[in-house]
Formats: C-alpha cells, sequence, structure tokens
C-alpha cells in the first residue's frame, strides 16, 4: 500500500516531459499483467474465495447505480420526474438494499430427485392424492371397533375420534360405489356387510349429536334458533373432517336403495342442513340429489327431500333459492310428458310443493313466473299463426296443460300479492287462446282442464274471468239424444285424457262422462260467484241453456241431473235479488258491495250449502272408484259364459248317451221284426220282450249297485225310458181360409 502510494504521489510530480521520458511502460505492463491474472482469477471464482461475493463489489455496484442516476437526472429530467412519480423505490436505492438482495445464497439443485410421495400429499378433504408410492396397509374395521367408537363417542368425542369414524365411512361408501382405488387408498377397509350396517346406522342415528355436543355443548333450553358450526371454537379442527364426512353422505344417499334406509338417511341429512350450509359446494350437490329424489323418488322419499330443499331454501334464499326453482321447474316439466291414473298424484304433489317454495319470496317468483310464462304464450302464438299440426301438438300436450294448472295455482296460492297481480291477465289470456285454439269434440277433455284451471284462478284473486261461455257452448254443440253407435266396456276418465278418438266419439261412456263433465264444471263456477251481488245475471245465460237443454232431451237420466242444477241456481239467484233488495247503497260504493258480498259468503248461500255437501260426496265417490278399480284388479272371478242351445243339446246328447243308443236298437229291433215278418205269433214277441226285460233288469240292478250316472241323478231307468221316448205323436188336420 505504501509503494503504491509513493508511487502516485510521484507520478502527480512529474510533468509531461518527465512522464513520457520516464520508464512507465514497464510498470503499467506489469500492473496489467497483474489485472490480467486477478481478472481470469474473478472470471474463475466470480464470488471471491470461499464462493461468497466481496463486499466492495457490492459497494461498487450499489454506488454504480447511484451515479446513473443522478447523470439521468441531467441528461433526462422528465424521465427522471416520471420515476419520482410512479416509482420511488428504485430512486431511493441504498447499499444496504443491494447487499441484503446480493447477499442472499442462489438456488442450486441437489444432486439426485426425491419421488413423491402418497402420503405426504393431502388434499382438502384429507385424500391422498400421490403420483407413485407404496400401498397404505388398510386396516379392516370389525364390529367391535365399531361399538368401541360407539361408546367412547356418546361417553364424550374428540377430534382425532370424530377422524378416525369419518375415514372409516369413506372406506365404507367407497366400497359401496365399488371405488376399488378409493378403498385402497383409505386407512380404514370395510367388507363385512354387518360393519358396514352397524357403522352406517351409528353414523346416522348418533354421531351427529355428539358431534353437536363436541362443538357447542348442551344447547340452551327453549332455543330454537339454528346454531351455525362456524361459530364455534373447535370448528377449526373439525372442518376437513366434516367436510369429508358430508360428501361421504351424498354419496351414500346415492347409492342407497333401500326405501327405509333412505329415509332414514334423508331424515339425518334433514338435521344435517346447518352443517352443509357452511360448506357451498357440498350444498349445491346435495339440492341437485334431493331435486332428483323429490321428482323420482319413492312417496316418502318425495316428502323428506322436499323438507331438505325447503329448510336450506328458507336459510339462503339469496343464494339456493332461484337455481332450485328453476331446476325443480324444469324437472316438473320433464317429469309430466305422461300422465295417468298412478302419476297423476305424484304430478299433483310436485305441483303444490313447487308452489310452497315460490310462495317464499315473490320478488323471485315473479322472475320465473313471467319467464315460464310468456314462454308458453310464445308456443301459443307460433301455433295460432302457423295452423300447423307440429305447432298444434307444441300446446296441446300434457306439458303444456300442467304448466298452464301450475301457474293458475302459484297466482291463486299466492295472492293477494302486488308482484304477482299483474301476471293474471296473461295468464288468463293464455289459458282462454289455449281453449279457442282447436274448439272442437276431440278436445273436450282438455277444454275441462283449462276451464278447471281458469274457475280456480277465479275463485282465488276475485279477478272475473268469463268462463261459463266454454261451457255452455259444449250443450249446443253435442246430440244427446243421438243413439250411440257402439257400448263401451269402461267410462272414460277425463282426468287423465286430453283428446279422445273417433271411436270414443260414438259410445255412450263418451256422452255419460261428457254430461257428468258439465254439471261438475258448472256447479263449480256458479259456485264460486254464488255469493256475488251480480250472480242472478251471471247465471242467467246458463238458466237458459239449461232449460232449453230440459226441452230437447229426451234421456230420463240426463235431464235428471240438470233439472236438479237448475232448481239449485234458481234457487240461488232468488236468495241474492231478496237480499239485494234489502240493500240500501247504491251500485257505484264499491266498499260497500264487497261488505255486502263478504257477509254474504260469511252467512252462506243455498249454492254453497249444496256444494259442500255434493263435494264430500263426490270425493268418496271418486275414492271408492279408485279403490274398488284396484280391488277389481287383484280379484280373479269366475267367467260366466252363457251356452247357445247348440251347445246345450250336444251336451245331453252325451249325457244321455246310452240310453239314446238303447233306444235306437230297441225301435230298430221293433220294427225289423214287424216288417221283417208280419207272420210271426204274439206271444213269440213276448218272450223276446221278457228275455230283453229280463238282460235290461239284471243290467240295471248291477248298474244300481255300482253306483251310475242314473242313480246320481235321482232317476228311475224306466222312468228315463219313458222320458226319452216322449209323448205320443198328434196328428191334426189343417185349416186352409179361403185367402190362401
Amino acid at each position: 500500500m505504501a509503494a503504491a502510494r509513493s508511487r502516485e504521489r510521484r507520478l502527480a510530480e512529474l510533468t509531461v516531459d518527465e512522464f513520457l521520458a520516464s520508464g512507465f511502460d514497464s510498470d503499467s505492463e506489469s500492473e496489467s499483467e497483474s489485472e490480467g491474472a486477478a481478472g481470469a482469477e474473478t472470471r474463475r471464482n466470480p464470488d471471491g474465495p470461499g464462493g461468497a461475493p466481496s463486499a466492495s463489489q457490492h459497494k461498487g455496484s450499489a454506488s454504480e447505480h447511484k451515479d446513473q442516476l443522478s447523470r439521468l437526472k441531467l441528461r433526462d429530467p422528465e424521465f427522471y420526474k416520471f420515476l419520482q412519480e410512479n416509482d420511488q423505490s428504485l430512486l431511493n436505492f441504498s447499499e444496504s438494499d443491494s447487499s441484503e438482495d446480493e447477499g442472499q445464497q442462489p438456488h442450486s439443485l441437489p444432486e439426485t430427485l426425491e419421488e413423491a410421495s402418497e402420503e405426504g400429499d393431502e388434499d382438502e378433504d384429507g385424500v391422498s392424492r400421490g403420483l407413485k408410492g407404496k400401498k397404505r396397509d388398510s386396516v379392516p374395521v370389525t364390529l367391535a371397533m365399531v361399538e368401541r367408537w360407539k361408546h367412547a363417542s356418546k361417553q364424550h368425542l374428540t377430534p382425532r375420534l370424530f377422524h378416525e369414524v369419518v375415514q372409516a365411512l369413506r372406506a365404507a361408501v367407497a366400497t359401496a360405489q365399488g371405488d376399488q382405488e378409493g378403498a385402497e387408498a383409505s386407512k380404514f377397509q370395510v367388507t363385512d356387510s354387518a360393519v358396514f350396517n352397524a357403522l352406517v346406522s351409528f353414523c346416522i342415528r348418533d354421531l351427529l349429536g355428539c358431534l353437536q355436543k363436541l362443538l357447542f355443548g348442551k344447547a340452551p333450553k327453549g332455543s330454537s334458533r339454528v346454531q351455525q358450526p362456524s361459530s364455534s371454537p373447535l370448528w377449526g379442527k373439525l372442518r376437513l373432517d366434516v367436510k369429508a364426512y358430508l360428501g361421504s353422505v351424498i354419496q351414500l344417499v346415492v347409492c342407497v336403495a333401500e326405501t327405509t334406509v333412505a329415509a332414514a338417511l334423508l331424515q339425518h341429512v334433514g338435521n344435517s342442513v346447518p352443517y352443509f350450509l357452511t360448506f357451498p359446494k357440498q350444498c349445491r350437490m346435495l339440492l341437485k340429489r334431493m331435486v332428483t329424489l323429490w321428482s323420482t323418488g319413492e312417496e316418502t322419499l318425495r316428502v323428506l327431500a322436499f323438507l331438505v330443499l325447503s329448510r336450506v331454501c328458507r336459510h339462503k334464499k339469496d343464494t339456493f333459492l332461484s337455481p332450485v326453482l328453476k331446476q325443480m321447474y324444469i324437472t316438473y316439466v320433464r317429469n309430466c310428458k305422461f300422465t295417468s291414473p298412478s302419476a297423476l298424484p305424484l304430478i299433483n304433489f310436485m305441483q303444490r310443493t313447487l308452489t310452497e317454495l315460490l310462495a317464499l319470496d315473490t320478488g323471485v317468483a315473479y322472475q320465473h313466473a313471467f319467464l315460464y310464462i310468456r314462454q308458453l304464450a310464445v308456443h301459443l302464438r307460433n301455433a295460432m299463426t302457423t295452423r300447423r299440426k307440429e305447432t298444434y301438438q307444441s300446446v296441446y300436450n300434457w306439458q303444456f296443460v300442467h304448466c298452464l294448472r301450475l301457474w293458475c295455482h302459484v297466482l291463486s296460492t299466492v295472492c293477494p300479492s302486488e308482484a304477482l297481480q299483474p301476471l293474471i291477465y296473461p295468464l288468463a289470456q293464455v289459458v282462454i287462446g289455449c281453449i279457442k285454439l282447436v274448439p272442437t269434440a276431440r278436445y273436450y277433455p282438455l277444454r275441462m282442464h283449462c276451464v278447471r284451471a281458469l274457475t280456480l284462478l277465479s275463485e282465488r284473486t276475485g279477478v272475473f274471468i268469463p268462463v261459463l261461455p266454454f261451457i255452455l257452448e259444449v250443450f249446443q254443440q253435442v246430440d244427446f239424444n243421438r243413439r250411440p253407435g257402439r257400448m263401451s266396456s269402461k267410462p272414460i276418465n277425463f282426468a287423465v285424457v286430453l283428446k279422445l278418438s273417433k271411436v270414443n266419439l260414438q259410445e255412450k261412456a263418451y256422452r255419460d262422462g261428457l254430461l257428468e263433465q258439465l254439471y261438475d264444471l258448472t256447479l263449480e263456477y256458479l259456485h264460486s260467484q254464488a255469493h256475488t251481488i251480480a250472480f242472478p245475471e251471471l247465471a242467467l245465460p246458463a238458466v237458459l241453456q239449461l232449460k232449453s237443454f230440459l226441452r230437447e232431451c229426451k234421456v230420463a237420466n240426463y235431464c235428471r241431473q240438470m233439472r236438479q242444477l237448475l232448481e239449485k241456481v234458481q234457487e240461488n239467484a232468488d236468495h241474492i235479488c231478496s237480499r239485494r233488495q234489502k240493500a240500501s247503497f247504491g251500485v257505484s260504493s264499491q266498499q260497500a258491495v264487497d261488505a255486502w258480498e263478504k257477509q254474504t259468503r260469511e252467512e252462506g248461500t243455498p249454492l254453497t250449502k249444496y256444494y259442500s255437501q255434493w263435494r264430500k260426496l263426490r270425493d268418496r265417490e271418486i275414492q271408492l272408484e279408485i279403490s274398488g278399480k284396484e280391488r277389481l284388479e287383484d280379484l280373479d272371478f269366475p267367467e260366466i259364459k252363457r251356452p247357445k242351445l247348440g251347445d246345450k243339446k250336444d251336451e245331453d246328447r252325451v249325457e244321455f248317451k246310452d240310453l239314446f243308443d238303447l233306444d235306437s236298437d230297441e225301435d230298430d229291433t221293433t220294427d225289423f221284426s214287424e216288417r221283417g215278418t208280419p207272420g210271426s205269433s204274439g206271444a213269440q214277441q213276448r218272450a223276446e220282450d221278457e228275455d230283453e226285460d229280463g238282460s235290461s233288469s239284471s243290467e240295471e240292478a248291477s248298474h244300481l249297485e255300482d253306483g251310475g250316472p242314473d242313480v246320481e241323478a235321482g232317476l228311475v231307468p224306466l222312468e228315463l225310458r219313458l222320458l226319452a221316448q216322449g209323448p205320443e205323436d198328434e196328428l191334426q188336420d189343417l185349416q186352409l181360409s179361403e185367402e190362401d
């Protein structure tokens, strides 16, 4: 260092001529050689001795960066100002930052790479996801283990014990589903059916209560509020295990086929709804499965699945109500494609339950109702404009009719509702347009369904809908006096029919059923308007049409029904007129009219009283008809066949075959003896007769002892012989008249 400093001072004292004349070249060459060697050493070992960078290098780079920034400020002040505004950290560069960043050791790859182990890589649910690794040795679950878990859980459930039970349940579900990989990867192994049943029974009956006790302790008495599992301090430890448990329960619901087991499992799911609500993914999977069971399962499973859907939608309306309603409506339409006496109660169940969920939020219900009623209107408009068979079929089918019935039921149930009130008019127009599309006799059953939907909508909402003309029109189009072309063996069930065939229109059962439907629909609609102040004027067309029908119809049974209906309608009209004469308000007073109608409804009218009695008898008749049909299908009645006259003669001939043969032989021999030997004496004939009588009597005696068919019939052989011969023929002279 001292030599270098003395050299620098000497160089500073030299003049230019002395510097050029001195031997500086040799020194510079030696220095350059030393610098070249040092540079080569630096390139071989850039981090300095020991692989670590020197501090001088770090300081040099930091100071150099500062100098560059200062020069940048002088050379390009606008860009420097931009850096100050947008990236201040780049300008505030210090040597300490540089030393810290550059002092870190660079990452070096190991010499050998380790393979991914199956045990060390687990996902959120606790499922091992190893690429390659050794298979875990599964522990077989026994009944003793299940009993031990059950006893320990009732004593005091711990997170570790709950984890073991969940892993065992996962293994059981994987085995039931046939998932070989999942069963091999699990900690436990369940192969015995008795162990499977015991484990599932323990989880369904006891595990949820033990888990609730572990999370919250004893629930306060009289508290109906649902406690959120995430509010428990132990939720962090149990979250993954609870999530895995809920996933196993959903898979178990899918694979269980026994109705009783599935019912118990769905009850358990209903109690576990607060836990499902904490996991949106598992909750969506659950709702999807519940919609499937709601539409296709057994009757008990349908009800339990709907209870789960209702409970989830009540707690999380904003999240799950709209998608659940959409999925349920699509499923409802898909399952209404075919209608039969056995499928109709299930369709009605889906209709009522879907209405109940739509009533939870009228705002969401309006969005769905507006969309789907508009779709129905579009189908109807296409059918009315194109007038083709394909477009007619898009309207005149069970799916379209059941959708109309659904929305009429929804609007009539939710009413009064300001949100859904504007949809009453367009829905009524769609139903009326459906009736008028093809107004022929073959589609009278479809007309009956539409009239019932409009009657329900008008009665519940209080909106006047002109339904009566569509009923009275049938009286004018059908000739009930016409003799039927053919007789039918069974009546027509209008509840499960949309279209009649040409053969049905010629049957007597068609007219019987049609008149019964007209009686029911007229009575139902007039009953819905029986309390109104304008009932006499409203019922006048019906009274005139019924009187015309009674004058023209010649069938006593038809006239008897309609005469009774006419009497009740006239009686109710007279009752309303008598009450209306006592009223002191005017027609323009709407509030007074509403109060008068409300009082009349509460007091009752003759038609409403008759309708209530008729409805009870009608429902009982329908139930007996359904149950009677089921009983008759189970019984095997003997078929009664009436024998023809020729068959009866053949049977008599077979029964008295021997008798006829005997008589014919005797007749033949007698005739032959009489004709062939005219000169024979009577003594010989009597002797032959006595011989024949003796032989025949001996044969008859032996036959009586043996108990032949004549003895069983209770007839003596002599009587049978006389019966077979019959009376003597008598000849009478024919008297012919002069005209012949």
